[in-house]
Order: structure tokens, then C-alpha cells, then sequence
């Protein structure tokens, strides 16, 4: 249980900061040349993992498909997304809009027969939690572009929810490595990327040291090590409780927003983020009993036991 927390927080981190990266990157780049970065980026730093550790990537045509589909769902159509989203709002709320995926990703699992018998503390902590994300982002005060921008990100948050499951019903616990996956699936998303350059990429880029340094950041470790992390928290624990992890969101996105960028901060935000908190501690409550798995994945707060078996550690 310790390191379940453990590996949650260090991914809530990192993946928290995401949105500052981009909102730094973006004063230079356009949104897809941000978004092939960070994919070019990250899959050459999970590349260079494999070559470390002696893994290789799939050999398989039929674990291929999969790996493009998951990386259009969770790498490419998000990442865009994002991208696009930030330029009319603040990076805080685009981190707080993010913490949408696991009700996204409770609903997909619903839909696809892969969560049964909730308990009723979880879904009372996805409806907690996302009553918060309500109060932080109150959009009853949102109107004209930042609208479009916070709807971008919603629907980046149920890409993710719809990418997650995905990952876990078809490429998870199939004795392939987690890191092979992680780095064939950027590698895909790299290429799927690349075909939008005619779409804004090809602008003159002029970067700065410090745009360089957050979209080095944002590539190497808040793409390449944190989508890795994300893989791993998959294959420990189902899709459903990896996409908890965006209850936390909030927290880091806005704390950073403030601290960095000079955004906006008040005793609602503040309120929100104790909500949402309180979400997160219900939907990652142990029931009494354990119960039984029927699929590939399970909504469980416990190990899934088909990943937990076949489910490569590295």
C-alpha cells in the first residue's frame, strides 16, 4: 500500500507540472510543434531505456495495432489537446479540468463491462471529487475563448480515460515489458503527430533557454518517465485506479500556476482542492473483502491478479 501511494504521488508530481511546461513552451512554439516534442522527446528517452536495460520493442503486428490506437487515445489526440486548450486558459486550470479522467474513465469502464460492483465509497469519492474540480474551475465565470480552451481539455481528460482502458484490456499484462510498451507507444505517437505538421508545425521556431529548458522537461520527464510511471500504475493496479491519479492534479497544476506563473489564487480554489482530496482518499478506499475479477482489468484498489502475474516489473 505504501508504494502504491509512493508511485501515485510521484506521478501526480510530475505529471502535475505538465501544464506549466507547456504554458512556458507555447510562448515559442506553436501546438503541434509542442505536442511532436514532447513526443519525440519522451520516446527517445524510453528508447534509450530499452537499449540500457536490454529490452526491445515489440515484435508483434497485433501488439503494434493496439499500441497505435492506445497512443492516438492517450498520447497524440491529448497531448494536441492540451496544446491547443492553453493558450486561452491558465495552466491551473487545465490541470483541474485534467482531474475529469477518472470520471471518464469509471464511465468507459462501465461502458466496456471492465468495473462491476463498485463500492459505494468509490463512487462517492469520483462524485466528491468531482464536485471539486466543479468549485475550483467554476465556469459559471468562464465565457468567450477560454470556454473552447476548457473544453479542449475535457475532452483530453476522456481521451486519457478512453487511452487507459484501452492500454489495460489489450497491452498490459501480455508478457510484453512495460517499458517496451511505454516507448513503442510514443514512438507510434511520435509518427501519428508528425502527419499534423502542415497544421501549424512547420512555423520558424526562435527558443530561448529557458523555452528549451521546460521543453526538455516537458519531452523527457513529463512525457517519457511519467508515461512510463503511468504504464506501471496500470499493470499494478487496472486503468481506473492509474486515472486516479488525476485527482491530484489540481493540487500541483495550480499550486505551480501560482508559484511560477503568477496565477490567480483564492479560498475557492483552495476549498475545491480540499474536495478534491477528500475524493481521492474515498475512490483509493480498501472494501472489506476483495472482490472477485472477471476481466482483464479490474476497479479494485488492489493488484489485478491477471496483470499482477503476467505483468513484467520493468
Amino acid at each position: 500500500m505504501t508504494r502504491s501511494w509512493a508511485r501515485v504521488g510521484v506521478l501526480a508530481l510530475l505529471w502535475g507540472s505538465t501544464f506549466l511546461w507547456i504554458e512556458v513552451a507555447l510562448t515559442a512554439l506553436t501546438p503541434v510543434q509542442v505536442t511532436l516534442s514532447r513526443c519525440l522527446l519522451g520516446a527517445a528517452t524510453l528508447l534509450t531505456a530499452c537499449l540500457a536495460t536490454g529490452h526491445r520493442l515489440p515484435a508483434s503486428k497485433a501488439t503494434w495495432c493496439h499500441v497505435v490506437v492506445a497512443a492516438f487515445f492517450c498520447n497524440a489526440l491529448p497531448f494536441a489537446m492540451f496544446s491547443l486548450g492553453q493558450r486561452t486558459i491558465d495552466s491551473g486550470v487545465a490541470g483541474v479540468l485534467n482531474a475529469t479522467t477518472p470520471l471518464w474513465s469509471l464511465l468507459s469502464g462501465l461502458a466496456l463491462g471492465t468495473e462491476r460492483r463498485l463500492p459505494p465509497a468509490r463512487l462517492a469519492g469520483l462524485g466528491l471529487g468531482f464536485a471539486g474540480v466543479v468549485l475550483i474551475f467554476a465556469p459559471w465565470e468562464r465565457t468567450g475563448p477560454v470556454g473552447w480552451g476548457a473544453l479542449a481539455i475535457v475532452g483530453a481528460a476522456a481521451s486519457y480515460a478512453v487511452g487507459f482502458a484501452y492500454m489495460g484490456r489489450h497491452l498490459v499484462g501480455k508478457g510484453v515489458p512495460t517499458i517496451s510498451l511505454s516507448a513503442a507507444q510514443l514512438v507510434a505517437a511520435t509518427a501519428l503527430t508528425a502527419l499534423t505538421l502542415p497544421a501549424g508545425g512547420l512555423t520558424p521556431v526562435a527558443l530561448d533557454p529557458r523555452t528549451l529548458a521546460a521543453v526538455v522537461i516537458l519531452g523527457v520527464v513529463a512525457t517519457g518517465v511519467t508515461f512510463h510511471l503511468t504504464y506501471r500504475t496500470i499493470a499494478a493496479e487496472g486503468a481506473t485506479n492509474a486515472a486516479t491519479v488525476g485527482y491530484l492534479l489540481p493540487v500541483v497544476s495550480v499550486a505551480l500556476g501560482v508559484a511560477v506563473l503568477g496565477e490567480e489564487f483564492s479560498a475557492r480554489i483552495a476549498a475545491g482542492m480540499a474536495v478534491v482530496l477528500a475524493g481521492v482518499a474515498l475512490t483509493r478506499r480498501r472494501g472489506s473483502t476483495p472482490e472477485r475479477q472477471d476481466g482483464p482489468i479490474s476497479g479494485n484498489v488492489g493488484q489485478p491478479a491477471t496483470l499482477a502475474r503476467s505483468s513484467p516489473d520493468s
